[in-house]
């Protein structure tokens, strides 16, 4: 019979930070690879769902995630190449393909085996 090592960590975040690990987990899982600041505007996209390309990237310089609007531009072409984001039109909205909930209480229950 084989032994598993079970590690077993319960803990309770707030809203913002249980939508940052949806959004770190599917990152890790998929092999992609984003910075601080990247993460803290997919945090701002999912929160507000779909949004207006300039709207959201004057919010986000005027929060100091990015220095300019130009540069928040810059990092959501980048995210859009990767996967992350879907553009249709002037309109943005996280990729529906990685199912992070943003509405209501949410619990995430990740099973994950190692094995050698």
């Amino acid at each position: 019979m084989a032994i598993v090592n079970k590690v077993e960590k319960r803990i309770k975040v707030d809203r913002d930070d249980v939508i940052k690990y949806q959004i770190v987990t599917y990152c890790f899982m998929n092999n992609i690879q984003i910075s601080a600041s990247d993460l803290k505007c997919l945090l701002e996209l999912a929160k507000v769902e779909t949004i207006d390309l300039t709207n959201f990237c004057t919010t986000i310089s005027k929060k100091k995630i990015f220095k300019s609007p130009q540069s928040c531009r810059n990092a959501l072409q980048k995210s859009k190449r990767k996967g992350l984001i879907i553009k249709e039109g002037k309109i943005i909205s996280l990729n529906p393909d990685m199912k992070v909930q943003t509405l209501g209480t949410i619990f995430l229950d990740f099973k994950i085996l190692g094995v050698d």
